[in-house]
């Protein structure tokens, strides 16, 4: 699941058991990004308040789209599961998504899609890279500056979970073997490999 050893649900204090309560209501399972942030579930709680504030002004495509784009690029193979499933349910057929998640130039995307896309990847690859060229380009698919800045927080705050679920060892959840069709799953697995089965316990991870 982890290199970690987060406590035991029946240990845990009220504020973990509150987040494992709300992925059952939620998934069906305890996901085992959850499992590890107990350990600090403060931070779990700040980080889900950053994403609804990074959100609440951005058209969800485009969050998501961004954020699959940050995670392709960062390695993440739990977060461009999630995100490509969320996009695969609301936004793709299986083929299109395929398309998008092995080359976004290559996939029938609009070009401001292909743009946010691009500036996203570009954030969380090197972000010292940027250029006002690469702003002007977003300006030109008409985003306003605060619709730019919302694509960068996006790509920024990927980086921070991204990079902590995988510096431990958090395995993508076991369901997504079952939830994806397998070419669009093995296309969003572009780093960890996803875990083979559930939690110890007998619940799902």
């Amino acid at each position: 699941m982890s290199y970690l050893d987060p406590p035991e649900e029946a240990l845990a204090g009220e504020d973990v058991a509150r987040q494992f309560a709300a992925d059952r209501a939620r998934h069906g399972y305890v996901a085992n990004y959850t499992r590890v942030f107990a350990l600090r579930p403060a931070v779990l709680d700040a980080w889900a308040g950053l994403n609804v504030a990074i959100k609440s002004g951005m058209q969800h495509r485009r969050y998501e789209l961004a954020t699959l784009a940050a995670a392709r690029r960062l390695r993440s193979s739990y977060c461009a599961l999630a995100h490509g499933t969320l996009l695969r349910q609301r936004y793709f057929d299986a083929a299109t998504l395929h398309r998008v998640a092995l080359d976004h130039h290559d996939a029938g995307l609009d070009p401001v899609d292909v743009a946010v896309m691009d500036f996203a990847e570009k954030v969380a690859g090197n972000p010292t890279a940027v250029t006002a060229a690469d702003v002007e380009t977003l300006r030109r698919h008409g985003l306003s500056d605060t619709e730019i800045f919302d694509v960068a927080l996006t790509a920024a705050a990927r980086c921070f979970f991204s990079t902590v679920v995988d510096a431990v060892g958090a395995e993508p959840d076991a369901e997504y073997r079952s939830s994806l069709e397998p070419e669009l799953r093995q296309a969003l697995t572009v780093g960890r490999a996803i875990a083979t089965a559930g939690h110890p316990n007998g619940a799902p991870a």
